[in-house]
């Protein structure tokens, strides 16, 4: 997922790709190897910068997918075509490769493992990045913390992680995922297609009056639509936290 990158007093870091894998027809997963990371939380970004020999530079602000894990960072890239980064990123950057990476960034849309609140995670589309960086952190932590996952994609061909989201549906205890879907339903599904609405969060995220943490992340339509019926819903809006691109 990518946002506008966000400036401060952090240090770039000189980053090698140590792995490389489709996540998607049009989504790829790369996970850098970066000496003296200093660590991250579960929710935080990076800004990634490329420079060409000309001396001509562009850079990208990516969520962080991967929970912490020593020096390694993990990111989804989404390919955007016509895009300045991420095709390169996608199609032609090899492994071995170094660029420059400053973070993390961020310290409001982050989960600590240390709120014993229940927690509702809602994702459109490369939104669910920084909130599979959270699932993750649960299961690493071995935190009861119950987690809801409710992720909403066009079909099933743009499901993120989607082994690796029906495998801790099943293995992690304490965590649940619905998918929606918007264009097109698996085959068999009980539900047609159609989008994220009122009815859905209010069956399968956690009720207000259990004070839930509620992490939003996707385009910006969806995000303040999905904010919106949170806080109608009873929700406090203190405790809706909300991360969007686009």
């Amino acid at each position: 997922m990518a946002r506008a990158a966000v400036s401060g007093r952090l240090t770039w870091r000189l980053a090698s790709l140590a792995e490389a894998t489709d996540i998607t027809g049009s989504a790829r997963r790369l996970v850098f190897d970066v000496p003296d990371w200093p660590g991250h939380l579960p929710g935080q970004h990076v800004d990634l910068r490329l420079t060409a020999e000309d001396g001509y530079s562009v850079q990208r602000s990516y969520s962080i997918s991967s929970a912490p894990d020593g020096g390694r960072v993990e990111l989804a890239v989404q390919r955007v075509e016509g895009g300045e980064v991420s095709p390169y990123l996608c199609d032609v950057l090899p492994a071995g490769s170094e660029i420059e990476l400053r973070g993390p960034v961020g310290g409001w849309f982050v989960w600590r493992a240390s709120d014993p609140s229940p927690v509702t995670l809602v994702a459109g589309g490369s939104g669910i990045a920084p909130l599979m960086a959270m699932i993750r952190t649960r299961a690493a932590e071995g935190s009861r913390v119950p987690f809801r996952l409710i992720y909403s994609v066009r079909t099933p061909d743009d499901v993120y992680f989607a082994d690796e989201l029906a495998r801790r549906a099943r293995e992690d205890a304490g965590l649940d995922v619905k998918i929606v879907y918007t264009r097109r339903a698996p085959e068999g599904s009980p539900e047609p297609p159609g989008r994220l609405g009122v009815a859905t969060l209010n069956t399968d995220g956690w009720p207000a009056e259990f004070s839930p943490q509620s992490f939003v992340c996707g385009p910006t339509g969806f995000v303040e639509t999905v904010s919106d019926v949170l806080v109608a819903l009873g929700h406090d809006p203190r405790r809706v936290r909300t991360e969007r691109f686009g």
